[in-house]
């Protein structure tokens, strides 16, 4: 035996055992061009090459490649690339030191924000004042902007904005998968037509629109529960699909149900009054009544959800969200809260509904597609799921965006600015634009739970290469 031959001593590893650890290391190594990093870098240069082809030369009937080719080889897609690349070099390298020397300020309790977050945490009189002065801007905002701007907020910001706040509780808070929201929208719509003697069949009697809210909210509640009742066992993608197919139910038959709805043709609906008899007011053209009125309802909402948000309904919301079958076996009926969840969401859209419906004075079912369940659905997690002030400040800016840009892209082409920015955002925050602290909360678990999880059982090395730092 040679003294290089130490497969017969025992306790040592021989060459197949040292080849068979090598091969196992080399398969838990993960390949450069895999790791978060990277795969940020090739995401990011695909928006750039869309956004490249969106903002570029337009297409023709003679030559279908013509905008491709121009667009693919003009300075604009260099421009989109440098962009992305800038974005991506300031995310990945220049982020860790700033996150650290925060980090640092804000356990010694230095860092100017912590400090006013600790102010504004134990002053109540603080916080009244600041909400009492932002409430009092948005009263004022309608003479600040232009007629155009006005109709924005009326008819999108605000209407938008109510329904955010009913989808955040079954996404945000119940965390259950809603792409058939605006079913309810188009519900409480129709509601204010049927009651205010709008459509082709007549009610028992006519009813004035604040009249037809609380009866559209109980119309919507019970559409809620005839949803959320046969779903109960049904969890993501499969909860998303029930609910898509429930959205189509309804739009289907406010399309082809000619005789009660009016189709197509759509029906009038009388717009909002009020008469005391000392004191009467019909709404008109005019969008600043209806602001200040769907003003109000926001409020009245935000305190009730606000309230329920800390709640037991809510705290039980968030172990549902968490973790089913843990809340279950913990005590949480997850039966009664799911179901819950579902009829107070759908409420909402029925305040909605009426809001719309009384304001444009028209409707028919055209005005209720499936894109505006997912556009909803994107205000929701781009401002932050079970935030609300994420949810108010994510609607707002992402029903700004395609409105200034009016002007200078074309119609067709908006959309794909917002469609970038959702994948930037989701890539680089995927707890949404204000997060709730629960929810950075759980990002963060899971972060370090998959940090855990790429450490090989021997050696104490990290599984993945190419200097990646946590995001």
């Amino acid at each position: 035996m040679t003294a290089t031959d130490n497969t017969s001593i025992p306790g040592t590893p021989g060459p197949t055992a040292s080849k068979r650890a090598a091969e196992a290391a080399r398969l838990r190594r993960t390949a450069w061009y895999r790791t978060p990093r990277y795969t940020r870098l090739f995401a990011l240069m695909g928006v750039a090459l869309v956004g490249a082809q969106v903002t570029g030369e337009q297409g023709t009937n003679r030559d279908i490649f013509h905008a491709m080719r121009e667009n693919i080889t003009g300075p604009g897609l260099w421009l989109w690339v440098g962009a992305c690349l800038l974005v991506w070099v300031v995310r990945e390298f220049l982020r860790e030191p700033v996150v650290n020397a925060w980090s640092t300020a804000r356990r010694a309790g230095t860092a100017p924000a912590e400090r006013a977050r600790t102010v504004w945490r134990r002053d109540p009189r603080l916080r009244m004042i600041a909400l009492t002065a932002l409430l009092v801007f948005l009263v004022v905002l309608p003479f600040l902007v232009s007629r155009h701007w006005q109709q924005v907020l009326v008819d999108q910001i605000a209407i938008y904005v109510l329904l955010a706040i009913g989808l955040n509780v079954v996404v945000g808070w119940a965390g259950m998968l809603d792409l058939g929201f605006i079913a309810f929208f188009a519900i409480g719509a129709y509601s204010a037509a049927f009651w205010t003697g709008s459509l082709p069949v007549a009610p028992p009697f006519e009813l004035n629109n604040f009249a037809v809210i609380p009866i559209a909210v109980i119309t919507c509640l019970v559409a809620g529960v005839l949803l959320g009742a046969p779903t109960l066992r049904l969890r993501g993608d499969y909860l998303a699909i029930v609910t898509l197919g429930f959205h189509e139910i309804v739009y289907l038959m406010a399309k082809n149900w000619v005789e009660f709805t009016g189709g197509t043709r759509g029906a009038s609906v009388d717009r909002f009054s009020i008469d005391l008899g000392f004191f009467s007011y019909q709404w008109g053209l005019d969008p600043r009544p209806y602001y200040w009125l769907q003003l109000g309802f926001i409020v009245a909402l935000l305190v009730l959800f606000i309230r329920l948000e800390h709640s037991r309904v809510g705290r039980a919301w968030t172990a549902i969200r968490e973790d089913e079958v843990a809340a279950a076996a913990t005590g949480v009926d997850t039966v009664r809260f799911k179901l819950l969840a579902f009829a107070i969401g759908a409420s909402t859209s029925g305040v909605a509904g009426v809001v719309y419906a009384s304001k444009l004075g028209f409707i028919n079912s055209e005005f209720f597609i499936v894109l505006f369940s997912v556009l909803v659905l994107s205000y929701v997690i781009f401002g932050g799921m079970g935030s609300i002030p994420g949810v108010l400040l994510g609607t707002a800016i992402l029903i700004w965006l395609p409105e200034f840009l009016r002007d200078t892209v074309p119609a067709q082409d908006r959309y794909m600015y917002l469609g970038a920015l959702l994948v930037i955002m989701m890539i680089y925050r995927p707890q949404g634009l204000w997060p709730s602290r629960r929810r950075v909360r759980e990002l963060h678990m899971a972060e370090e739970g998959t940090a855990a999880r790429a450490m090989p059982a021997a050696g104490g090395r990290p599984a993945t290469t190419g200097g990646d730092t946590p995001s």
